[in-house]
């Protein structure tokens, strides 16, 4: 155990500055210690763990939907504090060595096999296919550079400074969300405008009102503020709705503490603690002050141009139909629990509900409990907040997948699980792994009230067990960094769960440069 007296005065007034309490900074450094890794059963699979829609039942599905929409205050809600400089990472790597970028010389190297220049080349010979194209031309021109003259003679390094840089669009420090994604006849929109043109299909009730919230890093918030401002008026005239969009950061007080190879607190040059962003799952705090009965999740880099969006928009409202039906189901449940149970047919109606539609185990001590145990069990299982987490087919996309886990209290449940939190040393762990069918592009309804329209308390239902401890550095000093545990992993590990296949048409990622010269990105 880790004892309070590693730290001095000035280190504990650092901690309470931070808005951290003792407590939370000595259980951070004692997960160091330990071996976070979760022990898979087996991957979630279609019939075992994740639902195929029948078609026949979309529709209704969709009807349930639209039915509800206009009665439910719906959100958006959309991480967007990214960088995007892992998009560019293959040109800043062009720009890094102290010679002139030539076409002759990448096409030659794309022909020996090199991967970089493969991606490089690709670049360059889809460059007036980017949105950002005319952008990237302006601003060239404003600095006495013609970017058709260094085009046509085969040079590249200004066309891509220019791009990534200062002077320039300066892409490289910028946010996803406010880079150009698409080309359209009255201009290029940025994935923020995507995300603003999406939801008015799925997420405006009925006063036309739509609402959305970003998260965003505190450097670029007025970058977005400013960026709504500018194109507010365009896009509700043009789609008949009033845009209600908050932001807000990450807080201060989800930031880790670093450790050395010793597992002691990592301090910098000056001897004070090093405290790290603690990842996207400490965005559970941002959702947890969300004012929404029903909330859509879903990453910046997911949109598609408009004449895509219809399927994105079919199924974001089965996955919500899908929510509302088993949300009414569990309300009713709850409604019948808090009253008078005369004997066991209720509990093992609902037990039968949560086994076969919740995926829910139930304990088998549960079966020769009394009914007035059963009803507390109950009650206490199904009074959670619920998602329900469109899946695609593994395509072979980075990220986390679907499985049947058990907890280290023994429970076993659905969980989205990412490769970084399985053992790499266990074989029969990494087997389960490779045997995955299915992916999670980040797909997520989920329900944060309860039957009698309280706000749940999503910090109840988290796994603190479930974090995630990488190998990084500071100023060429090794460091341990703690990430809270996932937004859509050990965040919501405590919550009712349901997987749904989705078609791969609905998972679009922006990951590289290149992957807006898709055809999916461009239009027709």
């Amino acid at each position: 155990m880790i004892q309070a007296d590693i730290f001095s005065e000035e280190d504990l007034r650092q901690i309470r500055g931070h808005g951290l309490e003792l407590k939370e900074v000595l259980r951070q450094l004692e997960v160091f210690t330990q071996t976070p890794f979760m022990e898979l059963i087996r991957p979630c699979k279609l019939g075992d763990g994740i639902r195929l829609i029948e078609h026949d039942k979309e529709q209704e599905l969709i009807e349930i939907y639209d039915n509800k929409v206009s009665r439910c205050h719906f959100v958006k809600f959309v991480p967007a504090s990214g960088a995007a400089s892992r998009m560019f990472k293959v040109l800043q790597n062009g720009l890094n060595k102290e010679e002139e970028i030539l076409l002759d010389s990448v096409e030659k190297e794309a022909l020996a096999g090199q991967n970089d220049k493969k991606a490089l080349l690709k670049f360059i010979t889809g460059l007036n296919a980017f949105a950002f194209f005319e952008d990237l031309k302006s601003v060239m021109a404003e600095n006495g550079i013609q970017i058709h003259s260094l085009i046509k003679e085969g040079r590249f390094r200004d066309i891509i400074h220019f791009l990534v840089g200062k002077p320039g669009l300066d892409y490289n420090n910028l946010p996803k969300g406010l880079l150009r994604f698409h080309w359209y006849r009255e201009g290029a929109r940025t994935a923020f405008e995507e995300h603003l043109a999406e939801a008015v299909s799925y997420v405006a009730d009925q006063e036309n009102r739509c609402r959305l919230h970003f998260t965003v890093s505190t450097e670029h918030r007025e970058g977005f503020i400013s960026l709504l401002e500018k194109v507010r008026a365009h896009y509700e005239q043009r789609y008949q709705v009033f845009f209600d969009v908050t932001f807000s950061v990450q807080k201060k007080s989800t930031d880790t503490i670093a450790a050395d190879r010793d597992n002691n607190p990592f301090r910098d040059e000056n001897g004070q603690i090093l405290f790290r962003p603690g990842g996207h799952g400490s965005l559970i705090e941002n959702l947890n002050d969300l004012d929404a009965d029903i909330v859509f999740i879903k990453n910046i880099d997911n949109v598609v141009p408009d004449r895509l969006k219809s399927h994105t928009v079919r199924w974001k409202k089965i996955l919500g139909g899908c929510l509302i039906a088993l949300q009414d189901r569990i309300f009713s449940y709850m409604e019948k629990l808090t009253g008078a149970i005369a004997d066991d047919s209720l509990p093992t109606e609902i037990m039968t509900f949560m086994k076969k539609d919740l995926c829910l185990h139930i304990p088998q001590a549960l079966e020769t409990a009394s009914t007035g145990e059963k009803v507390a069990y109950l009650k206490n299982r199904l009074n959670r907040p619920i998602r329900v987490c469109g899946l695609v087919r593994n395509q072979g996309e980075p990220g986390g997948g679907p499985f049947w886990v058990r907890a280290r209290d023994g429970e076993v449940s659905v969980q989205i699980v990412e490769s970084a939190q399985i053992d790499p040393g266990s074989e029969s762990q990494q087997d389960i792994l490779a045997s995955s069918t299915h992916f999670n592009p980040v797909d997520i309804v989920a329900g944060i009230r309860d039957f009698q329209k309280r706000p749940f308390n999503l910090r109840r239902y988290v796994d603190k067990s479930a974090v995630f401890i990488s190998e990084k550095s500071q100023n060429g000093r090794e460091l341990k960094a703690l990430e809270h545990p996932g937004l859509w992993n050990g965040a919501m590990a405590g919550w009712i769960t349901i997987f749904v296949e989705v078609p791969i048409i609905t998972f679009n990622p922006v990951k590289t440069v290149n992957d807006l010269l898709r055809k999916e990105h461009q239009q027709g």
